[in-house]
């Protein structure tokens, strides 16, 4: 449901490439994760002045990465974020978020409209009734449960998260400073 995390996966895929990383990739409750760690705040969308800086920055960095980004109808993610765990049994992780962005945040389309959670499956050549029911699945929730708690654990507070053993850096403006260990661990032959 974050926009800043799909502003940053449209860079964090050819950063770990070009050190060498793989992203394993996890998917949170949001809000869950914020209340986690004490934060009550209202929402954004409850603050018009903050809503208005806000839609100016989005357009900024979508400008910066000339990436289309439209606010969507919901942030209902949940079952998007379910089917993530079907794209890491396929292996196939990365495009399952490229693919799932681009309605949502890349068109503003519903991201909690079955026609749309059917379109992304129909778009990574799934089958779209295995796709659907694996949402509904015990090892989805399950799963979503444990990285959910794992989050808690580690602190987790908002999304993009990057981790890096226990190193944390949240939010697309961090990229820089992530890119900078990465470089600094490369550098160093691996052995940070």
């Amino acid at each position: 449901m974050s926009p800043f995390a799909y502003l940053a996966h449209t860079q964090l895929p050819a950063l770990a490439d070009r050190y060498d990383f793989k992203i394993n990739y996890h998917a949170i409750d949001l809000p869950a994760a914020k209340l986690a760690v004490g934060n009550t705040a209202p929402p954004n969308v409850s603050m018009p002045v903050k809503l208005r800086y806000l839609m100016t920055d989005l357009q900024r960095w979508a400008r910066r990465y000339d990436v289309p980004l439209v606010f969507p109808k919901t942030l209902k993610s949940e079952r998007l974020n379910l089917g993530l765990y079907f794209a890491i049994n396929r292996g196939r992780a990365e495009d399952y978020l490229r693919t799932a962005w681009l309605p949502t945040w890349g068109q503003g389309g519903d991201m909690g409209n079955e026609e749309l959670i059917a379109d992304v499956a129909h778009s990574m050549n799934w089958d779209v009734s295995e796709f659907l029911r694996f949402l509904d699945s015990p090892e989805a929730h399950d799963r979503y449960a444990t990285d959910n708690q794992e989050a808690h654990r580690r602190g987790v507070f908002g999304a993009p998260t990057m981790m890096l053993g226990e190193e944390m850096w949240w939010g697309n403006d961090r990229l820089v400073f992530l890119e900078e260990r990465l470089a600094a661990i490369k550098n160093d032959g691996g052995r940070q």
